[in-house]
C-alpha cells in the first residue's frame, strides 16, 4: 500500500508538469489554429533562465519568477515578428515554429556546452504524511500547477480580457468588427502560452536538470495530449494532459521506460483514430 501511494504521488507530480506544458500549447492551438512546435524549447528556455539567474549568485526562486516573464516576452516578440505571418497556412506555421525551436535548442546547447547542469531545489527534503515521505519540491509543483490552472480558468472565463479572447476564438471577423484588436489578442495569448511553458521549465529543472534536449519529451507528450483532449476548449487540453501524464508516469512502473513511451503513443493513436475530436471537443478556430 505504501508503494502504491508513493507511485500515485509520482504520477500526480509528473502529470502536473505535463498539464503546465499542455495548457499553454492547448490555448495557442485553440486560439490560433496552429500547433506551436517551439513549445518544448520554451520549456527549455524557462529552465535555462532559472539556471542563469542561479549561476549569477541569485536565489533560485527569483529565477523561477523571472523565467516565465522572460519566455513570455520572447514569445510575444516571436509572434509579432514571425508566427503571425503563417496563420493562413497551419502546416507552414508548424514548420516555422519547429525551426524556431531548433534554433533555440541549439543556441542553448552552445551556451551550456552540451553539458547536464543542475539547479538546487528551492525546498529540499520531504514531507511526512501518515508515516510516508513525499518529496517536498514535487509537492510544491503540484500545488503551483493547481493554482495556475485555477487562475488561468478564472482569467479566461471571468474577466473582460477572457471575454475578448473567447470572442476572438468564436468568430474573429465579428470580434474585429466589434472593435476588438484580435492581432493584439493573438500576441498576448501566444505570450501567455509561452510563459506557461517557461514556468514549467523553471519548476522542473531542479528535478530533471538542464540539458539541451529537455523540452523534446514534453513537446511530444504535449502534442499528443492536446490531440487526445481536444482543441477548442480550456478543459480539453487539461483532460488530455491528465490522461497522457498519468500513463507516462504509471507505465514505467510496470515495464521498460522505452516500451512504456511507445505504448503511450500507440494507445493515443488508437484513441484519436476512433475519436478524432478528442475527449472534450470544442468549436475550434474559425479564421
Amino acid at each position: 500500500m505504501d508503494t502504491l501511494l508513493i507511485a500515485m504521488f509520482e504520477i500526480l507530480s509528473f502529470g502536473a508538469i505535463v498539464v503546465l506544458v499542455v495548457l499553454g500549447l492547448g490555448i495557442i492551438a485553440s486560439m490560433m489554429g496552429i500547433f506551436n512546435f517551439a513549445q518544448g524549447e520554451f520549456v527549455l528556455l524557462g529552465a535555462y533562465v532559472t539556471y542563469l539567474v542561479h549561476s549569477l549568485g541569485l536565489p533560485v526562486p527569483l529565477g523561477m519568477l523571472v523565467a516565465p516573464v522572460a519566455v513570455g516576452a520572447l514569445g510575444f516578440v516571436l509572434e509579432k515578428v514571425v508566427v503571425r505571418r503563417f496563420y493562413a497556412a497551419p502546416i507552414v506555421a508548424m514548420l516555422g515554429t519547429y525551426a524556431l525551436g531548433l534554433i533555440i535548442r541549439e543556441a542553448v546547447r552552445g551556451l551550456t556546452g552540451g553539458l547536464y547542469l543542475s539547479v538546487p531545489e528551492p525546498i529540499s527534503g520531504s514531507i511526512m504524511i501518515g508515516g510516508l515521505h513525499f518529496a517536498a519540491w514535487r509537492s510544491v509543483i503540484v500545488i503551483i500547477t493547481l493554482l495556475v490552472m485555477a487562475a488561468s480558468h478564472a482569467l479566461l472565463a471571468h474577466t473582460s480580457f477572457g471575454l475578448r479572447v473567447r470572442a476572438s476564438l468564436e468568430n474573429p471577423q465579428l470580434a474585429r468588427a466589434s472593435g476588438i484588436s484580435t492581432g493584439m489578442i493573438y500576441s498576448v495569448t501566444f505570450a501567455f502560452g509561452a510563459a506557461l511553458a517557461g514556468l514549467a521549465g523553471a519548476l522542473i529543472v531542479p528535478v530533471f536538470s538542464l540539458f539541451a534536449d529537455l523540452g523534446i519529451r514534453f513537446l511530444i507528450q504535449g502534442f499528443v495530449a492536446v490531440m487526445v483532449g481536444g482543441v477548442g476548449s480550456f478543459a480539453g487540453p487539461v483532460a488530455g494532459a491528465s490522461v497522457i501524464g498519468t500513463f507516462s508516469a504509471w507505465l514505467p512502473w510496470l515495464m521498460s521506460p522505452v516500451i512504456a513511451d511507445v505504448l503511450v503513443f500507440v494507445l493515443a493513436i488508437i484513441f484519436i483514430k476512433f475519436r478524432p475530436q478528442g475527449l472534450i471537443s470544442g468549436r475550434g478556430v474559425n479564421r
